[in-house]
């Protein structure tokens, strides 16, 4: 399966197998989040009892962005990259950024806390849900508050010679503030943040010099005014206000994942 985006339990999407995956693979539906043990260095917060947001139910212009490198110069099975990359999630994210999630791979169902670096020295507290996961691909949903109402998908894939490992996306902007620093912040960070993790993936198959394939597509340029009202969840508020009145937050240190 060379990509896959769907809710958990749902109809998989065009582009899914004709042959429908095993249950199992498929995150049962939750009605809110819960989070198990993370270290005690990690921000949690804006995770536990959200409910999750899609792409259906964001703010902003509907956009599919997808990050692809080809492994030209390393023999690997898209399975190994795949184990590879569920066992080892976070190890390939830019500095000063932290994924805690389970300790060895990625299972439907899991959630796990991000601590993401921010503009201005600022870390946003956000997490995801893994919706699907199967041999070669896995993803993510996004809470209520998070800077994308969004589906994550993660594959590999043949195109002989080489596995091709591929990221993409389909998101809105949650609310209206994050909506007005896309064009100003909110792509560029996105685009560098997956660019900088297959970079990383990639040289970790031996294969440092590979070229990441960037494409971006508006799909849908309308604003959804009914979901105007996300902001009251909005992650980066939330995590400021948090950062503002507790000063034993002001001298955390960040995980070193």
């Amino acid at each position: 399966m060379t990509t896959q985006t769907g809710q958990p339990g749902g109809t998989p999407p065009e582009g899914a197998p004709s042959t429908p995956p095993k249950t199992s693979n498929w995150a049962a539906p939750v009605a809110r989040l819960e989070v198990g043990t993370i270290p005690t260095n990690a921000l949690n917060l804006n995770v536990a009892g959200r409910r999750l947001a899609g792409p259906v139910q964001g703010f902003g212009q509907l956009w599919q962005k997808t990050y692809r490198v080809a492994l030209k110069d390393a023999d690997v099975t898209p399975e190994a990259v795949i184990r590879t990359w569920k066992e080892h999630f976070g190890e390939f994210w830019p500095k000063g950024n932290r994924f805690y999630g389970p300790l060895t791979s990625l299972e439907p169902g899991e959630v796990a806390v991000l601590n993401l670096a921010m503009p201005g020295g600022m870390t946003l507290s956000t997490g995801v849900l893994v919706i699907y996961a199967d041999d070669e691909s896995f993803a993510f949903m996004t809470p209520e508050g998070h800077q994308f109402a969004a589906w994550i998908t993660f594959s590999s894939y043949r195109d002989d010679p080489a596995a091709v490992i591929q990221v993409q996306a389909l998101m809105r902007a949650s609310d209206p503030l994050y909506e007005l620093s896309m064009p100003i912040v909110g792509h560029r960070m996105e685009d560098r943040f997956w660019v900088a993790t297959l970079q990383a993936l990639a040289a970790r198959f031996g294969d440092p010099g590979a070229t990441v394939d960037m494409q971006r597509v508006c799909v849908d340029r309308r604003r959804q005014w009914r979901y105007a009202g996300n902001i009251r969840e909005n992650a980066a508020i939330r995590t400021t206000l948090y950062r503002l009145t507790h000063p034993r937050a002001w001298f955390r240190r960040e995980g070193t994942g």
